[in-house]
C-alpha cells in the first residue's frame, strides 16, 4: 500500500505519528513540509484539515496522532499500540490522551516563542534544521511566519511563564507513568510514543538541562527517539527557570 506521512520540522506530535509507523514496520514515505506553509499545503493534498501529522494509506486520510494510533492498530494489530486488556488500555488512553492535551501544546509553545523572541534561535532553525542557505541573513523574513505560528500556540510571554512554572510538576507526572508502567516499558504502546515525542523537544533546549537531568523520562525518549535535532540554542526567560526549577539543578547562564 501506497503510504505518505506529512510532517513538519521538531513537531513532537508528527515525531509521534511517524514513530508508530515504524513501530509497525509499514514501509511509507516521510513528506517534511516548510512550518508555517503546512496549512496550506495539507489541504491542498486533500486532507479535511491544516494540521499534521497527516497520513495518508492508498485513499483513506487521517489527521492527528492519536487519531492515528487508533487507525494503524486497526490496520496492523500487531504489535499492538493499546493493551488488550479493559484497565490496562483505560489507563494508556488516559496518559495519551493527557500527553496531547498538556504536554504537547506546552513543548510547541516554549519552542514556538523562543523562535519569536530569538535571533540566534532563528538562524539555528534556519541553518542547522531547515538547511537553507544564508540563514542568518534572510532570518529577519522569518519572523512574520513564526509570530502566527506563536499566536495559534498562545506562545505569549506570560502563558510561556506559566508553563515554565509548572513544567516540573508535569515532568514528576511523566516519570511517575514510567515508574508505574504506564509508559516506559520494552515495548511501547500509543501513550508513550505521544508523551515521549515531547519530553524528547524538551531534552534538546540547552535552557532545561537543569530541570530534566535525572529524570526516568529523559533515557526513556531518548530510547524512543534516538534522534532529534538539537541542541535548542538559550533564550527562555531565566528568571522563571530559576524560580520553576526550585529544589533541582538552578539554569545557569
Amino acid at each position: 500500500m501506497a503510504t505518505r506521512i506529512y510532517v513538519i520540522p521538531i513537531s513532537n506530535a508528527a515525531a509521534a505519528g511517524a514513530a508508530m509507523l515504524r513501530h509497525k514496520r509499514i514501509p511509507h514515505r516521510v513528506v517534511t513540509l516548510p512550518p508555517g506553509f503546512h496549512p496550506m499545503l495539507v489541504r491542498a493534498a486533500g486532507f479535511k484539515r491544516h494540521t499534521v501529522p497527516a497520513l495518508e494509506i492508498d485513499a483513506r486520510k487521517v489527521q492527528g496522532s492519536r487519531e492515528i494510533a487508533r487507525f494503524l492498530d486497526e490496520l496492523v494489530p500487531v504489535p499492538p499500540l493499546f493493551p488488550r486488556d479493559l484497565e490496562d488500555r483505560t489507563r494508556v488512553e488516559a496518559a495519551e490522551r493527557w500527553g496531547e492535551r498538556v504536554l504537547q501544546p506546552l513543548a510547541r509553545r516554549l519552542f514556538r516563542h523562543l523562535l519569536l523572541t530569538s535571533a540566534p534561535a532563528r538562524i539555528w532553525f534556519g541553518s542547522e534544521v531547515m538547511r537553507i542557505p544564508g540563514a542568518a541573513a534572510i532570518a529577519p523574513a522569518f519572523v512574520p511566519v513564526i509570530r502566527r505560528l506563536a499566536t495559534i500556540s498562545h506562545a505569549d510571554d506570560a502563558r510561556v511563564r506559566d508553563d515554565l512554572e509548572r513544567l516540573p510538576e508535569l515532568l514528576d507526572h511523566v516519570d511517575g507513568l514510567i515508574e508505574d508502567g504506564t509508559i516506559g516499558g520494552a515495548e511501547p504502546n500509543a501513550a508513550a510514543f505521544q508523551i515521549l515525542a515531547s519530553v524528547r523537544v524538551l531534552v534538546e533546549f540547552e535552557d532545561l538541562a537543569g530541570l530534566l537531568e535525572g529524570r526516568a523520562c529523559v533515557p526513556a525518549a531518548r530510547r524512543l527517539y534516538p534522534d532529534w535535532a538539537g541542541p535548542i540554542p538559550h533564550g527562555l526567560p531565566a528568571s522563571q527557570l530559576s524560580e520553576g526549577s526550585a529544589g533541582m539543578v538552578a539554569i545557569s547562564r
